[in-house]
């Protein structure tokens, strides 16, 4: 079935805005700005990173609630058809999970590249897999663990990139950008987490999606912000704690950072924007085409950070990454149904077995006692 207008612009919107979450998180990484205490430095700060991804998803809530009144007296809209009557802390340890699970990738992001920050979140499909076979009792069938089997191969391949070749002129070392990638993977097992709650105990209520996802932008935000005046006190290794206090983290640095750098403040309200629309884009799509047809955007949006970070010369281009984003998407492909389960040699066997059928009705018809 071909796509509507409306439907080529959710999609392109989805790519667009999605990319633009990552690369303006990674550029904001990238730049430097006057700190609180007059130093020049690398903006370096995950956790507050974490808290402006909150902020966004707060937008969606704004939003529904605007598309909500405004079209309530008029039979609703689509994107706000739904269940009204819940308990918004249902969706407490799902904020939680994302709020964890946000700050390590972010922590992750620092340390590697864009693309294979990206590229890693794929592994999210294992750890989905295993939760879902745990605690919602699902089957994982043949397609799907072949899926999975290409989604680790093309990961293995990655890292094994990422860990032999350094780039030019790279300050943090191989060291370092080992840590990123199995940081990312460790916040793939968080999300896992958040995922296979929310469809145990949110979604049979019927929660309009970008209701839930503002709230658990509420609640990761508020549990956030208290954290970031714990972690102002908390000292962390030099490391992790590149801020003039030498802590966790520094959230009065960050904003004096912000307010000292205009570049910085763009990557930063580009970040709450874009994640505001690609949640709505991505809601939408799946909404108006189906969760397959948000996987093979998703995988677009990863080629295109990739294309950019090599224009950007944020990593230098491996053909071995090449290889692994291949076979990594292809992974994705096969575990969401995209490709095609039968090939040439299947199409064969069958039309020998309808032959082979065919011979015995003959056989029968023409030997009607041995029936």
């Amino acid at each position: 079935m071909a796509w509507t207008g409306y439907q080529k612009f959710l999609a392109l919107m989805m790519v667009i805005t999605g990319s633009i979450n990552t690369l303006s998180t990674k550029w904001a990484d990238k730049l430097e700005s006057k700190g609180s205490d007059g130093e020049i430095r690398p903006f370096n700060h995950p956790f507050l990173q974490a808290a402006t991804m909150f902020l966004g998803e707060i937008l969606c809530l704004v939003t529904f609630k605007l598309i909500y009144f405004k079209t309530r007296n008029t039979g609703g809209h689509a994107l706000t058809q739904g269940n009204q009557n819940f308990n918004p802390f249902i969706l407490m340890p799902a904020a939680m999970f994302d709020l964890i699970g946000t700050s390590i990738m972010y922590i992750g992001l620092t340390l590697t590249y864009a693309s294979s920050f990206q590229m890693f979140r794929g592994s999210i499909i294992l750890f989905v897999a295993v939760f879902s076979t745990t605690f919602l009792e699902r089957k994982i069938v043949s397609r799907e663990w072949a899926g999975i089997a290409g989604v680790l191969l093309g990961l293995v391949i990655v890292g094994a990139t990422d860990a032999i070749y350094q780039a030019p002129g790279e300050a943090k070392g191989r060291n370092s950008v080992i840590t990123g990638d199995m940081l990312i993977i460790v916040a793939q097992v968080v999300s896992a987490c958040q995922m296979v709650y929310e469809e145990k105990y949110v979604t049979g209520l019927n929660i309009p999606s970008m209701q839930a996802v503002g709230w658990e932008g509420i609640f990761g935000f508020s549990v956030l912000s208290g954290l970031l005046v714990i972690f102002y006190w908390v000292p962390a290794p030099s490391h992790f704690g590149n801020n003039p206090r030498g802590t966790v983290e520094d959230a009065i640095d960050g904003l004096i950072q912000i307010g000292n750098n205009s570049l910085l403040l763009v990557a930063v309200i580009g970040t709450i924007i874009s994640i505001a629309f690609f949640n709505f884009a991505g809601i939408s799509v799946t909404k108006e085409q189906s969760a397959t047809s948000r996987m093979v955007l998703d995988s677009i949006r990863t080629f295109f950070i990739w294309m950019v970070s090599l224009a950007v010369s944020w990593q230098v281009f491996h053909w071995q990454h090449l290889v692994g984003f291949s076979i990594l998407l292809l992974g994705m492909f096969k575990y969401n149904g995209v490709l095609p389960e039968c090939n040439l040699f299947c199409r064969n066997t069958d039309n020998v077995i309808q032959e082979e059928e065919r011979g015995v009705v003959n056989a029968e018809a023409d030997n009607p006692q041995d029936v």
